[in-house]
């Protein structure tokens, strides 16, 4: 439900923050500088700072100088994600010149810290641990060597642990920049993922409107094509089986803007239930009707089963686009429709007597196409092709029970 209302704590931290992160490329230069944490950042290092200094008099006491240093060291940071490399490596300049003039050990640490991260996190991981490599062997080396030529004046070497502990906190800026980069990493990886589902949601949905669309306009189109070319050269010698042709058209251009609408609504209210149940095998009668004032003779054998409602649209649709095809295709005028059921699958066969006339229709070739796609997201097979003995055959077999009855 978080994830649905797109709001939370929880989900920001799952699926990353709004702003960057793009799955297909790299993160644009912001187009606002993040003036507001750079904001507090340097309010909290020069109050910090104060306060470090008061606790170290044996450090040289803040100056003009100083605070020169600390604002330099914090305003870098308004550029750390455009220009993630020079931040990092500024602000552990800026640092190490301070400590290096004997300034108060303090939060200007932060600044080197928040740069860092800010360029691990973009990517550029050589170049942050350089940058803190860089302030480590520096300090080192004033703590070690230079501190005899370095302010403040009667300054002694560091110890090992002092220089220890100056490196676990080096390590510890590192390994959390890592695991900043880590998830930056993840978020850009499951947005990704989730942009690809939704990608192949609108091209599943967008196939099955495809597949509704041919079945439906094929079917009727066919029906209304054959009938017009029936009333038309028995508009003179036949008028009364003129006017039943129009009857046909008239009822089949009926039920294919029906059909049409109803797809047409979900996609206007996708989500919504459809006002109209979807057809299926007990339309199977008002199917060879419409086959039988089309002039092709269609005999069924054998009961058709109760199927799940995609099953039985997906049959339906099946029967209905052989049969189109037999109209348009076939010189038979004669099919036949066969329902077999065993081994928990039907076998749904459709035969005609051929042969085959050549003539297209209009159509587009999608047919068989789209009934091995609805066969295949069931589970289901579909062959077709021409009969040893003559004609043509369409052979489905689809299971009787799917995932979508269980």
């Amino acid at each position: 439900m978080e994830e649905q209302r797109g709001g939370g704590p929880s989900h920001w931290w799952r699926y990353g923050p709004p702003w960057g992160n793009r799955p297909d490329g790299p993160e644009p230069h912001p187009a606002r500088l993040p003036w507001r944490s750079t904001a507090l950042i340097t309010a909290f290092v020069l109050v910090g700072s104060n306060f470090a200094a008061h606790s170290q008099p044996h450090r040289v006491q803040l100056d003009g100088y100083a605070r020169v240093l600390l604002l330099v060291a914090s305003l870098l940071l308004l550029w750390r994600h455009r220009h993630p490399v020079a931040v990092a490596f500024g602000t552990a300049t800026a640092a190490l010149v301070y400590l290096s003039a004997g300034y108060p050990y303090g939060p200007v640490f932060l600044t080197v810290a928040v740069s860092c991260f800010s360029a691990v996190v973009a990517g550029h991981r050589r170049a942050a641990w350089a940058a803190v490599g860089l302030l480590w062997a520096g300090h080192a080396l004033v703590a070690l060597w230079l501190y005899r030529w370095l302010p403040p004046r009667g300054d002694t070497a560091a110890s090992v642990g002092q220089e220890i502990v100056v490196a676990t906190w080096v390590l510890a800026i590192v390994a959390l920049s890592e695991l900043g980069r880590v998830r930056r990493e993840q978020w850009a990886r499951e947005r990704a993922d989730r942009a690809q589902a939704a990608k192949r949601r609108a091209d599943e949905e967008r196939l099955r409107i495809a597949r509704e669309l041919h079945d439906v306009l094929a079917h009727s189109i066919s029906v209304i094509n054959v009938q017009a070319g029936m009333g038309l050269a028995l508009l003179d010698s036949d008028p009364e089986q003129a006017r039943a042709a129009l009857t046909t058209i008239k009822a089949a251009s009926k039920e294919a803007l029906g059909e049409v609408r109803q797809v047409l609504d979900t996609l206007r209210a996708p989500g919504a239930a459809p006002r109209a149940p979807a057809p299926g095998l007990d339309r199977l009668p008002e199917l060879v009707e419409q086959a039988a004032a089309a002039g092709l003779t269609v005999d069924v054998q054998g009961e058709a089963p109760h199927l799940p409602p995609g099953a039985d649209l997906a049959a339906f649709r099946i029967v209905q686009e052989a049969l189109t095809n037999v109209v348009r295709h076939s010189g038979s005028r004669h099919a036949r429709v066969r329902f077999e059921q065993g081994g928990g699958e039907l076998r749904l066969r459709i035969d005609d007597d051929g042969p085959a006339t050549g003539a297209d229709a209009g159509g587009s070739g999608n047919g068989l196409a789209g009934m091995r796609e609805r066969a295949a997201a069931l589970g289901g097979t579909i062959e077709a092709g021409p009969r040893p003995d003559g004609g043509f055959r369409v052979l489905a077999v689809l299971p009787l029970h799917t995932r979508e009855d269980q």
